[in-house]
């Protein structure tokens, strides 16, 4: 399974990510390079900046779709 894979997988499980969690789980040293694969291969990945005051870092999640109405039937679908 590639770094990519990985990291889609851990997403999808409703996790986030930061490039310090994907240094110490899965060996990947360029999280934002992965994140940009993502994109690119059409995944709605969210970006938050967090920060210590000193440092900042990007917290990354898979965006949930936003569930729209269907006609006038009241009818919620995905």
């Amino acid at each position: 399974m590639t770094q990519t894979e990985t990291i889609l997988a851990h997403l999808q499980a409703g996790e986030s990510i930061t490039p310090i969690d994907a240094l110490r789980d899965y060996g990947c040293f360029r999280l934002a390079a992965r994140i940009k694969d993502l994109r690119d291969a059409g995944h709605d990945v969210d970006m938050v900046l967090e920060g210590d005051g000193e440092k900042k870092w990007a917290r990354y999640s898979l965006r949930r779709p936003v569930p729209a109405f269907v006609g006038g039937q009241g009818l919620l679908a995905l």
